[in-house]
């Protein structure tokens, strides 16, 4: 005989409620309120959505006591280490590993989709030279609706499934071209005979005086930062994704809201906040002056790339970019670059000192990341933008898993309402 399915019995008064319960393949079980308001005429209130389900998804799954994450089942370390930035891609957006016929097909398909229209060159000359180049990430994504009106119908597969070439091929485009802006250089073309990762790196460091010779462990590095980036589950900038193409907007226009969602320092810009930390630390001497600080209660300072909101014990991406980061610090020395410096002892004196192993305050992929980037000479700046360019597969797969989802509905989160009640307007002579 078939177990009956579990309820959560709600009492409000004297009046009970059997709630329906959903079990996941992996995870905690969940409540489906859906219908209490309907039965009840009641809401739940949970700011920030820190205890609610807010969808379905196959994609991927996060276990923060166990410091796991797994992309359609596949553990991260093990994605980072053995396969590469677009295979993680193909997978993300279809459920399973490719084979080698089907990756080498993605990887021409997405190669060849790299260019942008020649007339979005004009757009970004519209921006100031100064301006934030995650401002013209969010204004130029936003606007690829008016130069690619062949895939914005969110109801056609087909179209769906161009936008999602489209834009996977052309952000680290529009990444170079933003950062080739704010530093006054011209913009340097995608080239087919690269790889992704290369590509990007090319069309950033390289000028039509010199071209740029990119070093596989630089190379191998990029990739990794976009692939330990890729998908990081229902996180703040991909239910805004959803959010917003919940009502039907055109994919451009939702992942470019993922990316202004991003664009918060309290989200996509904890790499860029890790790297301003060692520049207020500044020279080697000052670290246990910091760490005294980082343990001080009393005190408001935070080390910043050190532990995880998400994972209470290590960060697993962390562990992957250690290797990179080290072998990129051997590569190109951190004798001459004080703040590397800075970096370096920090980390052996975090990873040794008892307080900080007793509360598994480890460094994070934010700490490895902006120390790699810097390495690479890459300003502060262009963190986030690399980071959006690395999220933009997680937020098409899961755009597209919900648009083609049966239960679909507009999102439209309900408020504890705590303003004055009903009033007569006064006239302005009797106020």
């Amino acid at each position: 005989m078939a177990d009956s399915p579990k309820t959560a019995t709600l009492t409000i008064g004297e009046n009970s409620y059997e709630l329906p319960m959903k079990s996941p393949s992996a995870g905690p079980d969940v409540v489906d309120i859906s219908k209490l308001y309907g039965s009840a005429g009641v809401f739940t209130h949970d700011p920030g959505f820190t205890s609610t389900s807010s969808c379905e998804s196959t994609i991927t799954y996060i276990d923060g006591v166990k410091g796991e994450l797994l992309h359609r089942g596949y553990p991260i370390d093990q994605l980072a280490e053995k396969s590469h930035y677009l295979e993680v891609c193909f997978l993300l957006l279809y459920g399973y590993l490719p084979s080698s016929v089907e990756l080498e097909k993605f990887e021409t398909t997405i190669t060849h989709h790299t260019m942008v229209h020649e007339q979005m060159g004009n757009f970004f000359r519209g921006f100031r030279r100064d301006a934030h180049p995650m401002a013209i990430m969010t204004g130029v994504v936003g606007a690829m609706s008016a130069f690619y009106h062949d895939s914005t119908d969110v109801n056609d597969p087909r179209q769906r499934e161009i936008a999602s070439h489209r834009l996977i091929a052309k952000m680290p485009t529009i990444a170079a071209m933003a950062y080739k802006y704010t530093i006054g250089q011209p913009f340097v073309y995608p080239r087919n005979d690269l790889d992704y990762a290369s590509n990007f790196l090319r069309m950033c460091f390289a000028v039509p005086a010199e071209d740029y010779e990119v070093n596989p462990i630089l190379s191998r590095a990029m990739d990794r930062i976009f692939t330990l980036h890729a998908d990081h589950e229902q996180n703040a900038s991909t239910s805004t994704v959803r959010l917003a193409s919940s009502s039907g907007a055109n994919p451009f226009a939702c992942i470019a809201a993922g990316i202004a969602c991003l664009w918060g320092p309290a989200h996509g810009g904890a790499n860029q906040a890790c790297l301003e930390m060692l520049r207020e630390i500044g020279t080697v001497d000052r670290i246990p002056e910091f760490i005294a600080r980082a343990k001080d209660k009393n005190d408001p300072f935070r080390l910043m790339g050190f532990g995880h909101r998400v994972y209470k014990n290590t960060d697993p991406r962390a562990t992957v970019l250690k290797k990179s980061a080290d072998e990129v610090l051997e590569l190109l020395g951190v004798d001459d670059n004080p703040l590397l410096q800075v970096a370096k002892e920090l980390e052996q004196t975090a990873l040794n000192d008892p307080y900080f192993v007793e509360k598994k305050l480890f460094p994070n992929v934010d700490f490895y990341s902006g120390i790699i980037l810097e390495a690479m000479g890459f300003p502060t700046s262009m963190f986030t933008p690399i980071f959006a360019l690395s999220r933009t597969v997680g937020w098409i797969s899961q755009w597209k898993e919900m648009i083609s989802d049966p239960a679909l509905k507009i999102g439209r989160p309900r408020q504890l309402y705590t303003g004055e009640t009903l009033r007569d307007y006064v006239e302005i002579e009797n106020r």
